[in-house]
C-alpha cells in the first residue's frame, strides 16, 4: 500500500486538523482543458474515451498536472449503470447522452438484468486501478456514482430532460414502478461503490444532479431514502483507513437536516446556498463541500480571487477549523480560461491559512 503524501482531503472530510483547506474541482478532467480534448480526439469519443484504460487514465491525471489540486476524480460517467444495465447509452453531438431504450413500465423494471459490478463495469474498476497505482500516493482518489433518482431520470426519460415530464408522471401516476425502479438502482449503486472502493478509490461521492426538481417532501420520499439506503450499504474502510462519503444534491441546500440524517460523512453545496448558513445548520455533525458559482471562472483573476477569500471567510465564519472543502457548486463548464482555475486553487491554499 502507497503511503498517502497528500491527505488533507480526507482528513477535512473527516473534520480532522489541516493545514490548509483541501481543494478540488467537479468536473476537473474536462473539455476546458486542451489536452483533455486532444485524449478525446484520440480515443475517437467520450465512451470509448471512459472505456480505454490508459485515456481514462490519463485524462483524470492532466488536471493535477496543471493544478495543485488534493484530489483527483476518477474519469467515467454517471450513466455507467443504466448502459450496464442494456439501455445502450450512445452521444449525440451537442445534444448530451441518450439511451437506445427507456423505462417506462413495470415489466420494463422487471426486464432489467441482474447486475454484478465487477463484471459488467469491469473497465471502471481496471481505471481505478491504474489511477491510484499512477498516482503514486500524491493525493487520494475520488470514486462516484449517480444517485438512484438521478440516473432513473436518464432512463425513464430516455436522456436529458429540463421538465422530467415522464419520470415526474410516473412519481405521481405509478409511484410503485418508480420505487421498484429506485430500489433496483439503489442496490447496484452500493454494488458499483463498493467496488470502486476494492478496486482502490479512497472516498465516494453520490451525485444527485437532478434532486432539485423534486418538491420538498418528494424528495425525501423518492431521492433522499435511497441515497440513506446507499450510504448504509457502503463498505466504509478500507486498506487501514475510513472511506468518506459525500452527498451532493444539486439545488438541495434546504434539506441539509434530512441531508445529515443519512450518515454521509459530508455535504456537497451548490452555489445558492450560503456557506456560513449550512456550517451552522451542519453544527459539526459533517464536513460540507462547496459552493463556488462555477461561472466565477469566467471573470478576471481578481474577481476571481475576490470571490474565493469570501467564500472562505463564510466557510471559517463560526470559528471552525477544519471539517470544509473548497469546490465548485457544480462542474467547470467547458469555456472557462485554464488559467483562471489556478487563481481559484491557489486563492484557496494561500488565504485559508489565516483560519487554520
Amino acid at each position: 500500500m502507497t503511503t498517502l503524501k497528500n491527505d488533507r482531503f480526507l482528513r477535512a472530510l473527516l473534520r480532522e486538523p489541516v493545514d490548509t483547506t483541501p481543494v478540488w474541482m467537479m468536473r476537473q478532467a474536462g473539455r476546458y482543458l486542451p489536452e483533455y480534448r486532444a485524449t478525446r480526439a484520440k480515443a475517437g469519443d467520450f465512451l470509448s474515451l471512459c472505456k480505454n484504460n490508459d485515456f481514462a487514465c490519463e485524462v483524470t491525471l492532466q488536471p493535477l498536472r496543471r493544478y495543485d489540486l488534493d484530489a483527483a476524480i476518477l474519469f467515467s460517467d454517471i450513466l455507467t449503470v443504466p448502459d450496464a444495465l442494456g439501455l445502450g447509452l450512445y452521444f449525440e453531438a451537442g445534444e448530451g447522452p441518450k439511451f437506445h431504450k427507456t423505462i417506462r413500465t413495470e415489466q420494463d423494471v422487471a426486464n432489467l438484468p441482474n447486475f454484478n459490478a465487477k463484471s459488467d463495469l469491469d473497465y471502471v474498476m481496471n481505471a481505478v486501478t491504474t489511477i491510484r497505482s499512477a498516482l503514486g500516493g500524491q493525493v487520494p482518489l475520488i470514486g462516484f456514482s449517480g444517485s438512484p433518482w438521478t440516473l432513473a431520470t436518464y432512463m425513464v426519460e430516455g436522456g436529458s430532460s429540463k421538465d422530467f415530464r415522464y419520470t415526474k408522471q410516473m412519481m405521481y401516476a405509478q409511484p410503485e414502478v418508480l420505487h421498484a425502479l429506485l430500489d433496483r438502482l439503489a442496490i447496484a449503486v452500493i454494488d458499483y461503490l463498493n467496488a470502486q472502493i476494492d478496486a482502490g478509490a479512497q472516498a465516494v461521492q453520490i451525485f444527485d444532479s437532478w434532486g432539485g426538481a423534486l418538491g420538498h417532501r418528494e424528495y425525501i420520499e423518492f431521492s433522499l431514502n435511497y441515497m440513506q439506503k446507499i450510504v448504509a450499504g457502503l463498505k466504509r474502510e478500507n486498506e487501514g483507513r475510513k472511506v468518506p462519503v459525500i452527498l451532493f444534491t444539486k439545488g438541495g441546500g434546504q434539506w441539509i437536516e434530512p441531508m445529515l440524517a443519512t450518515g454521509a460523512d459530508a455535504l456537497g453545496l451548490d452555489w445558492t446556498t450560503p456557506l456560513n448558513v449550512a456550517r451552522q445548520t451542519v453544527n459539526g455533525r459533517a464536513a460540507l463541500q462547496g459552493n463556488l458559482d462555477p461561472a466565477t471562472l469566467y471573470g478576471t483573476p481578481a474577481s476571481i480571487a475576490k470571490a474565493t477569500k469570501a467564500m472562505l471567510d463564510d466557510a471559517y465564519a463560526g470559528g471552525e477549523k477544519t471539517g470544509y472543502i473548497a469546490n465548485l457548486g457544480h462542474g467547470i463548464t467547458q469555456w472557462v480560461d485554464p488559467a483562471n482555475p489556478k487563481v481559484f486553487i491557489d486563492t484557496v491554499h494561500e488565504y485559508s491559512a489565516k483560519y487554520l
